[in-house]
Order: C-alpha cells, then sequence, then structure tokens
C-alpha cells in the first residue's frame, strides 16, 4: 500500500507544505525542540514560543546550562513542563556523552530522557535522513483510514505496527527520503485527513486508496478506547496586592505544576469570610476583598473549577514561611505561574505577555 502512495503524497507536501522554522532550517537541536513544544500543542500556537527559546537557548549547550527558573520562565504557557525539565536532563547528557551533537542513531536518542520513539524518529529522518519511522496521532488516524484499521490505536502493538510498515518502505532501495515522506504523513494528518466527520477527503491525493473513504467509515475510524472522565477539582484563587507587589508562592516539587509558582490557592469553595481567614492566616493584612469571576482550566486527566478574590492589603510584610511578595514587574520577567492562574493573574497585571491553553494535535 505504502509503495503506492508515496509518490503522490510526497509531491502534495511539496506543494501544500506549511512553513515553519524548524523546517526551513533543520538542525538537529531545532528539530527536537519543535517536536517536544508539538506534544498535544498546535503549530500557530507554537511558533512564538519556538521563537523565545531558541533567540535564548540558541544550542544544547545554552539549554545544559540555564538555570531551571529561567527555563520553566521560557516555556512558561505551553503547560506540561516535565517535557523541558527532560529536554535539560538529555541536553547534560548529550553534553557529557556525546560532545554536545544529538546523536543520530534513533536507538541511541530514545535512550534519552523525553524522547520516545516518535520524536527519535522525526529527529533522526527530518534532521539526518536516516531511514526511521515518525508516527504520532496523525500518521495513525491518516493510516488507519488508508487501511481500513480497526485496530485501537491507543493499544502500543497497533503503533509498532505502523512504524513496522514505513520502516519496510524507507528500507527499499528507492525509496523516499525518510524526512520528506513522515513530514508528509503528519501534514496530511493536521491539514487533510481530520478528526471524525471534518476530513477534506476531495482535498487528499491518497483518496482513491483510502479505505475508510470507500467503505463509508471515516466517522469510526480510527478506532480509540473512551476517554475517562476527568477528576473535577474544585479550588479558590487568592490574588493578594498592595501598592506595589502581589503574592506568590512555590508549588511543590512532586505532582502537578511541581515547581512552579502560584498565586496562593486552597482546595474547595471559599467564602469570602473563610477566604480571609486563610489571607490572614499567611500573614496578609486585607482591607478589602473583592469576588473575581469564576474560572475553569483542564489538565490531562484533572479539571480545576475556581472561584477567585482580590485581596487588597495594606502592606505586605511578614509574610509566612514560602510566600513571596513581589512587584508584578518582576514577577512577569522572573517566575513562571502557569496559565491555569491567567483569569487571575490579570488583576495583578502579571500576566504574561504569551498564553495557551495546551491541547489539540498537530
Amino acid at each position: 500500500m505504502l509503495r503506492k502512495v508515496w509518490q503522490p503524497l510526497t509531491s502534495w507536501f511539496e506543494q501544500n507544505k506549511r512553513e515553519m522554522e524548524w523546517r526551513s532550517n533543520p538542525l538537529p537541536y531545532y528539530v527536537w525542540v519543535s517536536e517536544i513544544m508539538l506534544q498535544q500543542t498546535r503549530v500557530e500556537t507554537v511558533r512564538p514560543y519556538f521563537h523565545r527559546f531558541i533567540n535564548e537557548l540558541p544550542d544544547i549547550h545554552a539549554l545544559a546550562v540555564c538555570g531551571e527558573e529561567r527555563l520553566l520562565k521560557l516555556w512558561e504557557g505551553l503547560g506540561y513542563y516535565n517535557r523541558v525539565r527532560n529536554m535539560q536532563k538529555a541536553a547534560r547528557i548529550v553534553m557529557e556523552e556525546y560532545g554536545g551533537e544529538l546523536p543520530s542513531d534513533p536507538a541511541l536518542l530514545r535512550k534519552l530522557p523525553g524522547i520516545g520513539s516518535y520524536t527519535a524518529g522525526a529527529i533522526a529522518s527530518i534532521a539526518c535522513h536516516i531511514p526511521a519511522p515518525a508516527v504520532d496521532g496523525n500518521v495513525l488516524r491518516v493510516l488507519s483510514r488508508l487501511t481500513g484499521s480497526l485496530a485501537c490505536i491507543d493499544d502500543a502493538k497497533v503503533k509498532v505496527h505502523f512504524e513496522e510498515l514505513i520502516q519496510e518502505l524507507l528500507d527499499e532501495e528507492d525509496a523516499p527520503d525518510p524526512g520528506i515522506f513522515n513530514q508528509a504523513l503528519m501534514e496530511l494528518g493536521a491539514l487533510v485527513c481530520l478528526p471524525g466527520g471534518t476530513a477534506r477527503c476531495a482535498q487528499c491525493p491518497l483518496r482513491e486508496w483510502c479505505a475508510a473513504l470507500r467503505l463509508g467509515e471515516l466517522d469510526s475510524i480510527p478506532v480509540r478506547k473512551p476517554k475517562k472522565p476527568r477528576r473535577i477539582e474544585k479550588r479558590t484563587i487568592l490574588a493578594v496586592r498592595d501598592a506595589s507587589c502581589t503574592v506568590i508562592r512555590k508549588r511543590p516539587d512532586s505532582g502537578l505544576l511541581a515547581g512552579l509558582w502560584e498565586l496562593p490557592s486552597l482546595e474547595g469553595d471559599l467564602t469570602d469570610v473563610e477566604a480571609l481567614e486563610e489571607a490572614r492566616r499567611i500573614g496578609i493584612r486585607p482591607v478589602r476583598i473583592l469576588p473575581l469571576p469564576e474560572a475553569k482550566h483542564i489538565f490531562s486527566h484533572v479539571e480545576w473549577h475556581m472561584k477567585g478574590y482580590l485581596v487588597l492589603a495594606e502592606e505586605l510584610e511578614g509574610l509566612a514561611e514560602g510566600y513571596l511578595a513581589i512587584e508584578p514587574e518582576r514577577t512577569r520577567r522572573e517566575y513562571s505561574i502557569p496559565a491555569a492562574y491567567a483569569r487571575y493573574t490579570e488583576y495583578l497585571n502579571i500576566r504574561p505577555g504569551i498564553q495557551t491553553e495546551p491541547g489539540g494535535e498537530f
């Protein structure tokens, strides 16, 4: 099947591919950074983050030696902060074991923290022209529809099966350029072979070979496991400020949003009286409290339902251990506050310039 379609697919790609900074200059480091950023985030969202990150950390050495607070600040708004922590761990290994150059061997790439089979294949094929498959969610959807597969794509064995099909093609003597072929499959899934009833089959260069289209099964292919409902957590957020500062604290080193900075946050749906009691407990002397709009933030497995209060204080001195009173400009410049709090940081003039809600496919 893949032998029949690779030429029309790659021809379509050359005429329809989107311009991307990491695509026009596919250095291994650029491809790596972009692929990690693109996990569960869209291309248009990633562009400004990629520019900011590469401008400040232009190579693996810069990433390896970057301080954690600055590293998290550069990632602020993308979510899934362990991704960039793993990138730095990998960068340090690359500096120590590979002289600062990412290996081109997919097997060696997969040994680095945060690099799985897809990312390893993307780096090896796009940046180094190594014949390696790169199968992400878009590719799984395209290949499932093309072959009419009713196997569940959430099953790791199904991904391995499609990787083996691509590997067979790329190992042939007259095989396409692996980077072009892999990107073409990804791009087809991103622009044409869309989920559910949104597929643009009339624009698809592979429609005459597509089993799902022929069988009228576009809505049922690919097969996915039913998603488990997210756990709902109610939280109360305190947006605290005096004439010159606001209050933040660091989250625990493990768990959700580990090691990041946040506004004072409490479990449950607190009344204004209860919120005032909490403010006093952490050393704030409130002069006024105002209700703020409710907000919701969705993580992978948890959904926060938040209510907030703006707490106006006389002054912010003598705060409890772990709480800091910081000027808004310094907070915006130095401290990474997750997008989950964006609805409330705007009342403190510390909302970062780039914000996004993680989600969606590349």
